[in-house]
């Protein structure tokens, strides 16, 4: 049996003491072998008072502890706490830590992707998860305890409204607000004071346990880090503010040699087991093998995974990634080296601000490893190359002069070693309110057991914004308040059905899991209604409309558009236009947007009934669409655009259709085809990374163990589990055979299966097809799923597949008969066809 070691130490009535229960959580400090800091036992002892805590302290200070002694206190209170940050990783490691200490029975996790045991007493989750509570429930939130993590986050633009929320309602509730870089706090201490009615205290300190070395060089990256390494300065992390300069600096570092080969040997026995079946995965495990990480958003998480395990067993010696490190991810590194102190911000290049600049650099130093955390800045790159310049002319003032130095490129936003200075002692930035009102938040409050529309109008007027935005507030609510009950997603009671206060009921014909977070969700419910369910195409447009509603992944959509200007160009050179006409038509073409005109006309008629939509535009493209229609697996669209630094972004678009095509497309509107489309949507994600559907759907099981799961090495997700799911996979496999097979291209046919046929003996086999029928067909009406049969071997180990071939006469009298190897799909993580054989139907 596992050792819980906060759990054993509940004591057996809840009426035990503060003074007791400070005594046994000091009993499992000393257990642990920590000594207190003073920041973190004053956080304790005020917590253990009763009192609302703003901890603002560098990281690697131990605020976590601080945060696990919140946890136990309301345990052993028998009341409910509960925990949140930012980022779903964290969330994740939050949950596994919690139940090592207090028993997985006692710790549920929620991240709008995974939940399970979500009426633990402690519970981990997203800020927007707690936010939904604070909005439903207001101060009969079930929670007493709330701990939020990085909460900087406040002023972020996005989500800052998630942290703002539970500061309006939940006035029963102690709060822990932490944080490395808060800047001012007595705004928040008031606040907070105010809505809870106890006693905010403030407790900072600039002072960190690991001390930090700050050092400014003028040599080129690969010198700095030969030279940290020498110095047993690694594990080094190379902090770079785009994907692209991240991976290619792991590239670029592959000519140097970091690494033993004892070091090397140890790194390949503990990839052991690891799978990496992507594109891009050849470049991944060579960088690490080498001893380099690489670590952003554009890789698959199950890659950033892995490098965060590499580099906490010490056996990376340097990761190149970008700035989203700063929050929290449990990356243990000494040194930080910051290729720049400047970066585009979404608007404009700037410097960074003095926020980003400590989130960054505090990640330097190791608690209990180092003495002593450092951070490097490299000089501007034509400041490093005037440098060498400079030691090459060895002070002959002829050579300086006849030198050329290098200048910086247009546009570029400088520093200097004075910039440098500057960020280590600058104040962050103040936090700002990011109010606002949306379909997710208005239904929320709207839910509530009594007035709804009284607490949308407090939760108003409590905001932490200005008069003048607040007025703006209410306007935009009721405009959307309209919107829902014109569209009957929202009912007014008639008075003879009110009880409690209620006046409204939601839509009980939505699914449980319905969400209209995003802005342009009642648009795509609109929408939908217009398009004929009976067109060939309906499934395929209901993709389109999903993926219109969601923001645009740019790296994709260039890509798209640079092959049609491609294309474009050869076909009007060969056809001999002039090269200015030609140069004039591709300004004119666009990357792919099906439905281009119902969706833009449509969404014009919208948005003139609905002067909410305010910013909101539509952005019609075909990203999912392209992949279902043309048969593509992941790995052929990385293939097809060149995404192999960018994967993670295909991932995130594709899991975010199928979040829509999951909770906001409403049951009534989903035909056979639909439904089909959506397992196709969910196998694809599932084979691809298991941690974003498979692992989620393991957590949900009532005896998950994570002690056990941590130990292990990650599993290959089993795709054949869920059979709708894996038929519409292999379903996509058939018609990749049968493309090409329509062209009678039949060397690429035999590419797409294992078979013992040749191009040659596959044509052979084909000819009476062709003396009988003109072409296969490939419409809607041939991918229907009820001209492919699925059946059972007789030991279970593999499926039989028949799929009939339809033609344009529609005599449908011929099949291709395929086989597909259970234990090999899984160890796959997709569905591999074995062609039996193409014949007329008996």
């Amino acid at each position: 049996m596992p050792d819980h070691p906060l759990l054993r130490r509940l004591p057996a009535t809840q009426s035990c003491s503060s003074d007791e229960l400070l005594s046994r959580f000091l009993d499992y400090v000393t257990e642990k072998k920590l000594t207190l800091y003073p920041a973190q036992e004053e956080s304790i002892l005020e917590l253990f008072e009763d009192k609302n805590v703003i901890l603002a302290t560098p990281t690697g200070s131990g605020k976590s502890l601080v945060a696990t002694a919140m946890h136990f206190r309301s345990l052993a209170m028998g009341r409910k706490s509960i925990y949140t940050c930012p980022i779903k990783a964290l969330v994740n490691e939050k949950f596994l830590a919690l139940c090592r200490d207090f028993g997985p029975e006692n710790v549920g996790m929620a991240t709008g992707d995974a939940t399970v045991n979500r009426d633990a007493p402690i519970l981990c989750c997203t800020a927007e998860i707690l936010a939904n509570y604070a909005l439903r429930d207001g101060e009969r939130a079930p929670f007493r305890e709330v701990i939020m993590d990085e909460f900087h986050y406040y002023s972020d633009p996005e989500r800052g409204v998630a942290w703002q929320v539970p500061l309006l309602t939940m006035n029963k509730a102690r709060f822990l607000l932490i944080s490395a870089t808060l800047g001012s706090t007595e705004f928040f201490q008031k606040e907070v004071t105010r809505l809870t009615g106890h006693e905010t205290t403030l407790i900072s300190g600039s002072e960190r346990p690991v001390p930090l070395e700050f050092s400014y060089v003028e040599t080129s990256v690969d010198v700095t880090l030969q030279e940290l390494v020498a110095a047993n300065k690694a594990p080094i992390y190379l902090v770079h503010f785009t994907q692209n300069d991240a991976a290619q600096a792991a590239q670029d570092l592959m000519s140097l040699n970091f690494c033993s080969t004892a070091e090397k040997a140890e790194i390949k026995e503990a990839m052991q087991g690891a799978k990496f079946t992507s594109p891009y995965a050849k470049e991944v495990r060579k960088y690490l093998q080498h001893g380099v990480g690489i670590h952003h958003a554009g890789l698959l998480p199950k890659y950033r995974v892995l490098v965060e395990k590499l580099a906490q067993r010490g056996l990376l010696k340097v990761i190149c990634g970008t700035d989203t490190l700063g929050v929290g991810v449990n990356v243990p590194i000494r040194t930080v080296v910051l290729t720049k102190l400047s970066k585009y911000s979404g608007q404009k290049v700037a410097t960074l601000t003095a926020r980003d600049f400590h989130q960054i650099t505090g990640r330097a130093g190791r608690r209990g490893f180092d003495d002593i955390g450092y951070v490097v800045a490299q000089a501007p790159e034509h400041v490093v190359e005037n440098a060498k310049l400079e030691a090459k002319a060895g002070g002959d003032p002829k050579k300086l002069r006849k030198m050329v130095k290098k200048k910086p490129p247009e546009g570029f936003v400088g520093w200097s070693e004075d910039t440098f200075k500057r960020l280590q002692t600058a104040k962050p930035e103040p936090l700002i309110s990011r109010f606002q009102v949306s379909h997710g938040l208005l239904l929320n409050v709207l839910s509530r057991s009594d007035d709804g529309c009284r607490a949308m109008m407090k939760l108003i007027r409590d905001s932490h914004e200005t008069a003048a935005a607040k007025k703006l507030h209410r306007k935009r609510a009721w405009q959307l308040f309209r919107a829902l009950i014109d569209r009957k997603i929202v009912e007014i009671l008639p008075l003879a059905q009110r009880s409690g206060g209620t006046k409204l009921r939601l839509n009980v014909t939505l699914q449980d899991d319905f969400s209209l977070n995003h802005g342009l969700s009642l648009y795509l419910i609109d929408a939908l209604a217009l398009i004929d369910p009976e067109s060939p195409s309906y499934a395929p447009d209901v993709m389109t409309l999903c993926e219109s509603i969601l923001e645009n992944p740019d790296i994709i959509l260039r890509r798209q558009l640079d092959k049609i200007k491609t294309e474009a160009m050869n076909t009007m050179k060969a056809e001999g236009i002039p090269f200015e006409e030609r140069i004039a038509k591709l300004e004119e073409l666009e990357y792919p947007k099906p439905c281009r005109d119902f969706i833009y006309n449509t969404f014009n008629d919208f948005a003139a009934e609905h002067p909410w939509v305010g910013q909101e535009n539509i952005r019609p493209k075909s990203i999912a669409r392209e992949m279902f229609e043309n048969f593509r697996s992941f790995a052929d669209y990385i293939h097809d655009y060149d995404l192999h630094r960018s994967e993670g972004v295909l991932l995130r678009h594709l899991s975010s259709v199928y979040k829509v095509l999951a909770q906001t497309v409403p049951d009534t509107a989903k035909t056979e085809p639909v439904q089909e489309m959506e397992a196709w949507l969910a196998g694809l994600l599932r084979g691809t990374d298991s941690s974003l559907l498979d692992e989620w759907e393991r957590l949900r099981d009532p005896n998950y163990q994570p002690d056990e799961l941590e130990e292990k090495p990650a599993e290959a997700p089993d795709i054949t589990r869920n059979k709708r799911e894996f038929t519409a996979l292999i379903r996509t496999e058939i018609f990749r055979f049968l493309k090409p097979l329509s062209t009678e291209h039949y060397a690429a046919a035999v590419s797409t299966v294992k078979s013992s046929f040749t191009a040659d003996s596959l044509a052979a086999l084909m000819d009476p097809y062709y003396a009988d029928h003109d072409r296969i067909r490939l419409d809607n009406e041939a991918r229907n799923g009820r001209h492919t049969y699925v059946g059972p071997s007789e030991d279970n180990s593999s499926w039989r597949i028949c799929q009939v071939l339809i033609d344009p006469e529609e005599m449908n009298d011929w099949q291709a008969e395929f086989s597909v190897d259970l234990a090999q799909a899984r160890e796959d993580g997709k569905p591999t066809l074995v062609l039996k054989t193409v014949q007329r139907i008996e």
